[in-house]
């Protein structure tokens, strides 16, 4: 048995979530339902905006990778999460939320000048989430941060795909599945937004070069990345890269394709305020299913609920007690506690 689950390379941002309205977006000319990424100086300027019309509604931990992991280890999973951060203010929030919420990292050990990065999620009354996001240092993700000796102890290695966007984050990914594939350690890829299909399909494309054991997206990612006009088709498209693939379908649920079957994973009916980090959270809750041997069917089901329960709250993360009501509801056995060293 190895000493994590799964350990993640990804992001480190703090989140700042805001009500908004769709005329605000069209003002701001921003894209609505993709991440948009800007400099520092637009997103303070997009920030003194916010400030001025809205309120702020919640400061949370976030990245897409780091969500996963806060869901599979409350659920009782070991994450470990290779991320970078600066000595701010916002670093040490940072810190402080993963080590509450129970994944490891090295972040103790780090000692950088700079300014951490920060995700500005904006939600529509249609609950659909917009964000804009300043990288600040985890924009120089790198080799340096891969912990090398932790991809082997883990049973997943775990990719977010907005690493895509920097070089050097991109040599990070390829060192670190080297170390995977020789330790027998299995590689998971999420697409993590649209917008990485529609402007780095490329880099993309490169991390999936070598293959995948597991990809998550959702369907619009699929058929956009695929260029395949039917859902069959994407999937059986994508299955060339990955030995199975999880294709979400919002309030359908999703389909979980492998070489000879498909298992259908029903949605669940909620009142949805806020789609931000329904995606992560679906990934976190499956990895957390099949490392605890779960089925395909049995961890989707998980997942599945898992992200409607996020779409009715704000933020991207639930609280313990509720992912522990989760599992209480659908009758399956939590994973014996278990502490991170």
């Amino acid at each position: 048995m190895k000493k994590y689950d799964v350990i993640g390379l990804g992001n480190a941002l703090v989140d700042q979530e805001y009500k908004v309205t769709d005329t605000f977006l069209a003002e701001q000319q921003i894209e609505k339902s993709i991440m948009t990424l800007l400099d520092e100086q637009q997103q303070n300027e997009l920030l003194l905006q916010l400030d001025q019309q809205f309120t702020l509604e919640k400061r949370a931990g976030g990245g897409s990778a780091a969500n996963s992991l806060v869901a599979l280890s409350q659920f009782g999973g070991r994450a470990f999460y290779c991320c970078k951060v600066a000595n701010d203010e916002a670093g040490s929030f940072y810190r402080h939320d993963l080590e509450t919420a129970g994944v490891d990292t090295c972040l103790h050990e780090q000692d950088n000048d700079g300014l951490t990065g920060k995700c500005v999620v904006m939600v529509t009354p249609d609950a659909e989430r917009t964000m804009c996001t300043y990288l600040g240092i985890t924009i120089d993700f790198s080799l340096d941060e891969l912990e090398f000796s932790k991809v082997a102890e883990a049973e997943f290695l775990y990719i977010e795909g907005y690493l895509v966007t920097s070089p050097v984050a991109r040599e990070a990914v390829a060192k670190a599945r080297e170390l995977a594939t020789n330790a027998g350690t299995r590689i998971a890829l999420t697409f993590s937004d649209s917008s990485m299909v529609k402007y780095f399909k490329e880099g993309l494309e490169e991390f999936l070069h070598a293959g995948v054991d597991l990809l998550f997206c959702n369907e619009e990612e699929a058929l956009m990345f695929t260029g395949e006009e039917d859902f069959d088709s994407a999937m059986q498209a994508l299955l060339q890269y990955a030995k199975e693939v999880v294709i979400t379908r919002g309030p359908a649920g999703a389909v979980i394709g492998q070489p000879d079957k498909r298992v259908q994973i029903p949605g669940f009916k909620v009142k949805a305020i806020d789609t931000n980090g329904a995606g992560d959270m679906f990934a976190g809750a499956y990895l957390y299913g099949i490392t605890q041997n779960m089925t395909s069917a049995q961890a989707g089901t998980l997942a599945s609920r898992s992200a409607a329960e996020i779409v009715s709250n704000y933020g991207p993360r639930l609280e313990t007690a509720q992912q522990e009501a989760i599992i209480k509801e659908l009758g399956m056995q939590p994973a014996a506690a278990t502490t991170n060293s």
